[in-house]
């Protein structure tokens, strides 16, 4: 298949998470790359939209992959589900979409 393969995660957090919590979040997110090989690319932001329909999100995170197989190894790999783990406590409700570009 031509193009990548993205990887969209959005969060909405918890009220009252401090933070201290949502930078470690962010953080140890953004590290990733740095742990797992299969991850081609990474950027992440929070939302700055005037439109106010992000419906309590926050936070988006998109993660390149080169092919399906490097997204099924990310997936289940120990730092990912380490970062899995830290998140989950934190977040009322997230959103998580994959497609190819084109």
């Amino acid at each position: 298949m031509d193009g990548v393969l993205r990887h969209v995660v959005m969060f909405c957090f918890k009220a009252g998470t401090e933070e201290e919590t949502i930078r470690e979040i962010e953080a140890t997110f953004a590290g990733l790359p740095e742990k797992i090989e299969e991850i081609r690319d990474f950027e992440w932001g929070t939302d700055v939209s005037t439109e106010g329909k992000t419906n309590g999100f926050s936070h988006c995170f998109l993660v390149t992959f080169g092919r399906e197989q490097d997204r099924d190894t990310y997936l289940p790999h120990p730092e990912h589900q380490k970062f899995v783990a830290l998140v989950r406590p934190h977040v009322e409700k997230s959103l998580v979409l994959d497609y190819w570009t084109r």
